[in-house]
């Protein structure tokens, strides 16, 4: 079996969130590579806080309490982040007020938002505002960028605190954009910073439709925060399809899937 090492790296976590674990020597003979590539995969993976190593293979990781600086995180996959952003503005209408969190998913997102009129986009991600603001001065949309105001985090490059969430009760929103740390059947929407996490939450509020962004890395995963369960979204877009273990849950069954 023959595939590209980032394909072997979402097969192996798709197997894991159905089995709860993996054995290198059945992904020797499944993907038909070196030991040492299986466990060169596991510890990249492990890095990114995605399972646990275990003797002879790995474990499901239930949560993680920290995650890499946000500029570290930009180039982990990225061409499929990109993708899901691309999709996603696909659902922006003209003269929609948005708002858009914390996340390198969210920030690909912003980067392809173009040939839109009257939109008005409020942020808590220093990243995206400069993004945007670039935008408007080269006209790919028209419109307004709200930066939300509140304490910085230099090390994720994020606006929260409680008067972010305040101001965020100011004003009624047609689509939040929301990324994630981990996504799972039973904990719903999570991820690893409390702030953002509330920050995050109260866009889920305040916005009549939730659309999440989130790669496939990130399902299956419950990280330190939960956000909102899953009943709470309308949208989720994604890089790979629903599998049939996800399909069969009613909380699912309301949710538009969309595959980048």
């Amino acid at each position: 079996m023959s595939v590209l090492p980032e394909e072997r790296k979402n097969e192996i976590l798709k197997e894991l969130n159905n089995m709860g674990k993996v054995k290198v020597m059945e992904l020797v003979e499944q993907f038909q590579v070196s030991e040492e590539t299986i466990r060169r995969d596991l510890m990249l993976l492990e890095e990114k806080g995605l399972l646990k190593r275990v003797y002879g293979g790995a474990i499901k990781s239930v949560f993680q309490f920290e995650e890499p600086p946000f500029l570290q995180r930009t180039t982990v996959n990225q061409e499929a982040k990109g993708r899901i952003g691309q999709k996603a503005v696909e659902l922006i209408s003209n003269g929609d007020v948005i708002v858009i969190d914390v996340g390198t998913t969210t920030l690909e997102f912003a980067k392809f938002i173009e040939n839109k009129n009257d939109i008005t986009i409020i942020t808590n991600s220093l990243p995206v505002s400069s993004v945007l603001t670039e935008s408007l001065n080269q006209n790919r949309f028209s419109g307004q960028v709200l930066l939300l105001g509140g304490q910085i985090d230099p090390k994720q490059q994020s606006i929260s605190g409680s008067l972010t969430e305040q101001l965020l009760n100011q004003f009624n929103v047609d689509k939040a954009f929301i990324s994630a740390g981990g996504v799972s059947i039973k904990s719903g929407v999570s991820n690893y910073h409390l702030h953002e996490s509330l920050v995050s939450r109260k866009m889920v509020e305040v916005s009549k439709q939730v659309i999440l962004l989130s790669d496939y890395s990130k399902m299956g995963v419950d990280t330190f925060c939960k956000v909102c369960p899953l009943e709470k979204l309308d949208v989720i877009v994604c890089n790979q399809p629903m599998t049939e273990e996800w399909r069969s849950h009613t909380n699912l069954e309301n949710i538009e899937w969309i595959e980048a």
